[in-house]
């Protein structure tokens, strides 16, 4: 009750822009939490309509009581649903490997001197592409998509701020009928 009070004060009496001042501190008390254990959870699973691509995701929080909640429930089926639609490679920006940064750079660099680019100038630009190359790569920088001017990671810390824990996405599969399996010659007939 204080805290609506304060935010009002602080947003002089503007009943939207308070619930803005809220939603900003829910979020900022959010990344707090980020440093805590996250041992329980759940493993949800989405099944593209076709019975073709599905996906297994671990989210993990801080007790059992918040994991069966219907809120992160949700968050749960709506990773998975997101990793179904978009095939992230990686869950965060640190676990890309130094020979996928370096291949991308590469590539990133060849196609900006082929643009005719100085090469001073492409060394820039592929450090604004590298960014676009995480978003694409990353689950936690990717857009969502049921609300693409929302990334996976603030859909993550607007949850932590709601339940009160940690909340992290710690693994993933994605399947999709025919990735994997080698090409076989027919059999004979």
């Amino acid at each position: 009750m204080m805290e609506c009070k304060k935010a009002l004060a602080e947003a002089n009496g503007d009943i939207a822009e308070g619930e803005v001042v809220l939603r900003k501190r829910g979020i900022a008390s959010a990344g707090k939490k980020a440093t805590r254990s996250t041992k329980q959870g759940t493993v949800g699973t989405y099944i593209h309509a076709g019975a073709q691509l599905g996906v297994m995701v671990e989210v993990n929080c801080e007790s059992d009581f918040v994991a069966r909640t219907d809120d992160f429930q949700e968050l749960v089926r709506d990773v998975a649903m997101h990793i179904a639609a978009t095939d992230p490679q990686f869950i965060r920006r640190e676990e890309v490997t130094p020979a996928a940064i370096e291949k991308e750079k590469e590539i990133q660099l060849a196609r900006a001197i082929h643009e005719g680019k100085p090469e001073q100038i492409a060394a820039k630009i592929v450090e604004g592409r590298m960014s676009k190359f995480y978003e694409e790569v990353c689950l936690y920088e990717q857009p969502f998509v049921k609300d693409n001017t929302t990334t996976i990671e603030q859909l993550i810390k607007t949850k932590i701020a709601k339940l009160g824990e940690n909340i992290s996405v710690s693994r993933f599969a994605r399947f999709k009928v025919g990735d994997g399996v080698p090409d076989q010659p027919e059999a004979a007939a």
